[in-house]
């Protein structure tokens, strides 16, 4: 009996710090290739199907097609990565969390890629549920929120 709920709460802690760990690398992906390239290999060292995990497996991969040099890699990486995001979506669409992952991947799409359509669905379920949230996810939307040109200033307010 004492196994098992070892087993279980370093399989929880285990996965409590992988998420950690792919938040804290997503903020800064996008700002360079170099980061790219880090949240890329740390995703994929993590095990899991868990929504969430899938969610930034998804913006590993939108976030690594925009270095690819071949244009037809880049649209097929690119729609792999929507598809993985979308998946996530579908497993679990009352999550915050991967309403904003996907939210801050349309926000930044160009427009020509047509990947856009979730932006108010996506904020609603993050306002929404911001509350009901821990702490560290809270701190982390409303870093995203807060810089983000999507929201208005009363949105951000309900953040406070």
């Amino acid at each position: 009996m004492n196994s098992i709920l070892i087993f279980f709460i370093s399989f929880f802690t285990l996965l409590f710090q992988n998420t950690l760990d792919l938040r804290n690398q997503y903020e800064y992906a996008s700002k360079s290739k170099n980061n790219t390239e880090k949240f890329y290999e740390l995703i994929q060292k993590v095990n899991g199907d868990s929504p969430v995990i899938i969610a930034y497996k998804g913006a590993a991969i939108l976030l690594k097609s925009r270095f690819v040099t071949n244009k037809e890699e880049r649209k097929e990486q690119f729609m792999l990565g929507v598809k993985t995001v979308e998946q996530a979506v579908a497993k679990d669409a009352n999550s915050v969390e991967i309403r904003l992952i996907r939210l801050s991947i349309q926000e930044h799409t160009p427009k020509f890629l047509k990947y856009k359509s979730n932006i108010e669905e996506d904020k609603k379920i993050i306002l929404l549920g911001f509350n009901k949230q821990n702490s560290g996810l809270k701190e982390y939307i409303q870093r995203y929120v807060f810089q983000s040109k999507v929201f208005t200033d009363f949105e951000k307010s309900k953040l406070n």
